[in-house]
């Protein structure tokens, strides 16, 4: 079964609203480990305008699953990273002020970037993960920079479901057969949700973890917090 990771950076969005500590992030990545989350992440972005960089180490103090970080690799998000050894580091292409991941790395034109920064954050304990396309040519090349796992990017799953899910879902599960042959890790993320969730778990056998934030988030405002964990849970089998 796959381990939901909840990101609460839209938790984190609406502390921020308020210049205040309301909701309590903490409590709340503790209360999902309560409902039964696996694991807890936040992407901390150069604006820090939900999660930030301070919240990584306050995690790192309470978290008791697993926490994974995602960013870009820019040398401040590496100290902070390195300075908490989180359980994991997840790598986003995503310029500084984009609203939103859209896309993998170019993990061929961008080795020479890639090698050095994940050789730094496995010397340090941490496994890495890239968010990846799902391609031949780019599962190549990231076994060859050496991550621990891929992300797969389920944008394009998620618009391509109602339509088509069995067309929406085949690419991401050829890469993931064909990543797991390259003894590369599996997670995923991205617009997954209640509706479109089960059937990619199910098309990808492989599949070890999925960060899901948004849609969660906007669910527990309908069906609460423990509910919709445990509903997440549900239909990762």
């Amino acid at each position: 079964m796959p381990k939901l990771s909840v990101n609460l950076n839209k938790v984190a969005l609406i502390r921020n609203s308020r210049g205040a500590n309301y909701p309590d992030l903490l409590q709340v990545a503790a209360d999902c480990e309560r409902f039964g989350a696996q694991g807890i992440t936040i992407h901390p972005r150069p604006d820090q305008r939900h999660a930030r960089y301070d919240d990584v180490a306050a995690l790192k103090a309470i978290v008791t699953t697993e926490l994974n970080i995602e960013g870009y690799p820019t040398e401040k998000f590496l100290d902070v990273v390195l300075a908490s050894v989180p359980d994991q580091v997840t790598l986003v292409p995503d310029a500084p002020g984009q609203l939103t991941s859209d896309h993998g790395w170019d993990t061929v034109a961008r080795a020479g970037e890639l090698k050095p920064i994940i050789a730094r954050l496995r010397a340090a304990g941490i496994r890495t993960s890239i968010f990846i396309d799902p391609d031949t040519a780019m599962l190549d090349g990231a076994r060859e920079v050496g991550t621990d796992r891929v992300e797969f990017y389920t944008g394009p799953y998620a618009e391509g479901y109602a339509e088509d899910r069995e067309a929406a879902v085949a690419p991401f599960a050829a890469a993931s057969r064909y990543a797991a042959s390259l003894g590369l890790g599996i997670n995923a993320g991205h617009d997954l949700n209640l509706d479109n969730l089960a059937f990619f778990a199910e098309q990808l056998p492989d599949l070890q973890e999925v960060s899901i934030g948004h849609a969660l988030v906007s669910d527990a405002l309908y069906y609460g917090l423990a509910n919709t964990v445990q509903l997440y849970l549900g239909r990762l089998g």
